[in-house]
C-alpha cells in the first residue's frame, strides 16, 4: 500500500525525494533513532495527506518538487513552535523544536542566501520586464520555477515588492 502512495508507476512521476525519506525512515529504525523516526513518520503523513487531498481534486500524487514546498511549511511551523517554547523557558521542547527541523532542512536544497536571493529577483524583474506592483505576479511566478526549495518565498515576496514601488 505504502509503495503504491509513494511511487505509482502509472503517473511517471519521481519520487525520489520520498525513497529518500523512507530508506532514512528505515535506517533510523535501526539505529533506534527516537527523533529521527518520529520526525520521518510525521513527514510521511504530512505527504500522505496531501497526495489524499490532491487525489480528492482528480491530480496525481505530489512530485518533488511539489514536496519542497510542504516540507518548508514544516519548518516554518517547527521554528514557530521554537518561539513560542522559547518565551515560555521550555528548553527541552526547544531542542526538539530544532532537531526535528535538522532532520526536515536535511531534504531540501542549499538555501539561498540573501545576495544570492537579491541577485535572483533582479534578474527575474529584467527577465520579465517587470515595472510596476501589477507585475509582481510575473515575477513570483519566475521564482518559483527556477528556485523552488532554495529561496523562502515570503522574505521574496517582500523584496520584490520594495523593488518594484
Amino acid at each position: 500500500m505504502i509503495e503504491l502512495l509513494f511511487e505509482n508507476p502509472k503517473h511517471g512521476r519521481e519520487a525520489v525525494l520520498r525513497d529518500d525519506i523512507n530508506k532514512a525512515l528505515t535506517e533510523a529504525m535501526k539505529a533506534k533513532s527516537e527523533r529521527a523516526v518520529s520526525t520521518l513518520r510525521m513527514v510521511n503523513a504530512a505527504l500522505k495527506n496531501a497526495d489524499i487531498e490532491a487525489r480528492g481534486a482528480g491530480k496525481p500524487p505530489l512530485t518533488d518538487a511539489e514536496v519542497m514546498p510542504l516540507l518548508q511549511k514544516l519548518i516554518k511551523q517547527r521554528q514557530e513552535s521554537v518561539l513560542l517554547y522559547e518565551k515560555g523557558g521550555r528548553a527541552d521542547l526547544v531542542k526538539q523544536e530544532q532537531e526535528e527541523i535538522a532532520i526536515i532542512s536535511g531534504y531540501l536544497p542549499k538555501q539561498m542566501s540573501e545576495a544570492e536571493m537579491g541577485a535572483a529577483i533582479d534578474a527575474a524583474i529584467k527577465e520579465t520586464g517587470a515595472t510596476a506592483m501589477k507585475d509582481m505576479g510575473k515575477v513570483i511566478g519566475a521564482l518559483r520555477g527556477k528556485y523552488a526549495g532554495q529561496m523562502d518565498m515570503a522574505r521574496a515576496s517582500a523584496a520584490v515588492k520594495a523593488k518594484l514601488q
